[in-house]
């Protein structure tokens, strides 16, 4: 029997067209991804993404509209993800080098032009076009396979 697909919701923030990209998985910094993380039952996904931005980075956010949709998924461990990704702003705060994200997933942050973003090995793969890409556009990734 499968288990249902996870939520999560993750940030597009950019600043002084820089995106904030954070690893992926604890120890890992060579895949790098969006901040957020899962969604917690009975809070919006809103609230639910000011909270994961605010514990991954220290950064207070304030959270526009969706711009991604994206399923990972690995028919091995029986996993499936869905992650909603909204533009973002700060409202307050800076990265600080020792933030220290109390999951410990979070090791490493930082900011990247699209350029340096391309030459990275970043996921999902649309979230470059999401960060950069037209205004207001929604863009949809189904079932990209998850890279561990």
């Amino acid at each position: 029997m499968s288990r249902p697909p996870r939520t999560a919701v993750r940030a597009v923030i950019l600043h002084q067209d820089r995106l904030l990209l954070v690893n992926a998985y604890a120890g890992r910094t060579d895949l790098w991804c969006a901040p957020g993380g899962g969604v917690e039952a009975h809070a919006s996904l809103h609230d639910n993404l000011i909270r994961e931005v605010f514990e991954e980075t220290g950064l207070t956010i304030c959270v526009g509209p969706p711009c991604l949709v994206n399923e990972f998924h690995d028919v091995e461990r029986d996993f499936h993800q869905i992650d909603i990704y909204f533009h973002a702003s700060i409202t307050q705060g800076t990265l600080d080098p020792d933030w220290a994200d109390l999951e410990g997933i979070v090791t490493h942050r930082r900011w990247v032009t699209k350029d340096q973003a391309q030459d990275m090995h970043v996921k999902p793969d649309a979230l470059i076009q999401a960060a950069w890409g037209e205004a207001g556009m929604m863009l949809y990734d189904p079932l990209e396979p998850i890279i561990r």
